[in-house]
């Protein structure tokens, strides 16, 4: 029967390309609209609309889902199930009422942990150990519904929103063919959510500023989950400096001082601890090693220059 998939990013590519590699019926695919991207706002397609174009799947970008045009198309499609994975816009009951057998969610948490748009981030944030993915039967409510399957994974000390991304996606994509699966042999069955829920609210740029009277530690998972994007950043001498990878380090100092900068080495004070920068991007420039960065200023540990 067939399969209706609703999805954006990258995240959502592993699970696109599991179904097609498992001779599912893929017959729409429904992503966000182009966007302008970079300097010069060239008009850039979704990764999933790349995909599904390149294997000949109709895709269309609606600007608005509530219109009684997009739910006809989909109800002429009869579709087994609706798959959304990262879609990017919360769906109307008229949509979750389309499918047969419900909407299908690969969702980036262990439900009901990291609720919203942003749970891989949040997980690193807040200095989380495991996480994983869980798929789950849609409802009205955001994140709210019946679990299908879950897969743990642990998270990494390397690994930032990037890197932890590209697994969780691979996860989930494995996760929903084996929820398929289950669903169709009854195997699977949905069951409520149960613990106490938490919230991944969405990122914007704003959040990335540093707060050095935070532990070293927690700027360390600030930073991790911050990169890619939106990027965790400071202030050194008014200039805005991105600050890509870091690490704590025991010792004490003034928070956001700038405690070592020699011997290819760029520490910083916090409210607990220190906090080593291995990688920053300047304004306006490429990102670098601190070493780099070290050796085209000038600047002197234990003075009055630091980060705000």
């Amino acid at each position: 029967m067939a399969i209706l998939f609703f999805g954006t990013p990258q995240f959502a590519v592993p699970s696109l390309q599991a179904l097609m590699q498992e001779k599912e019926d893929i017959v729409l695919v429904v992503t966000q609209p182009d966007k302008a991207k970079g300097r010069g706002h060239i008009l850039s397609s979704p990764p999933v609309k790349s995909l599904a174009e390149s294997r000949g799947i109709r895709v269309i970008q609606p600007s608005r889902i509530r219109n009684e045009d997009f739910y006809r198309e989909l109800r002429a499609a009869r579709p087994e199930f609706i798959v959304v994975v990262a879609y990017g816009k919360i769906l109307p009951g008229e949509v979750l009422a389309v499918p047969e057998k419900g909407c299908v969610n690969v969702h980036a948490s262990l439900l009901p942990k990291y609720r919203g748009a942003a749970p891989i981030q949040w997980a690193l944030i807040n200095g989380e150990r495991t996480t994983g993915v869980t798929t789950m039967l849609m409802d009205a409510g955001m994140d709210t519904g019946d679990v299908l399957l879950q897969s743990e994974l642990e998270i990494r000390d390397e690994d930032n929103a990037g890197t932890l991304s590209l697994r969780l996606s691979e996860l989930g994509a494995k996760t929903l063919i084996e929820t398929l699966r289950g669903i169709r042999a009854g195997s699977v069955r949905p069951v409520p959510q149960r613990g106490g829920a938490s919230s991944a609210p969405p990122l914007k740029k704003s959040d990335g500023k540093v707060d050095w009277n935070r532990s070293a530690e927690e700027i360390s998972d600030f930073v991790r989950g911050m990169s890619p994007w939106p990027s965790a950043f400071g202030y050194l001498n008014k200039e805005m400096i991105k600050i890509i990878r870091a690490k704590p380090l025991e010792g004490t100092g003034v928070p956001g001082r700038v405690e070592k900068a020699s011997d290819g080495e760029l520490v910083v004070g916090t409210r607990k601890g220190l906090l080593r920068i291995e990688e920053l991007q300047p304004e306006g420039k490429k990102a670098m090693p601190a070493a780099a960065f070290i050796a085209g200023r000038r600047l002197a540990g234990k003075s009055s220059q630091g980060f705000s």
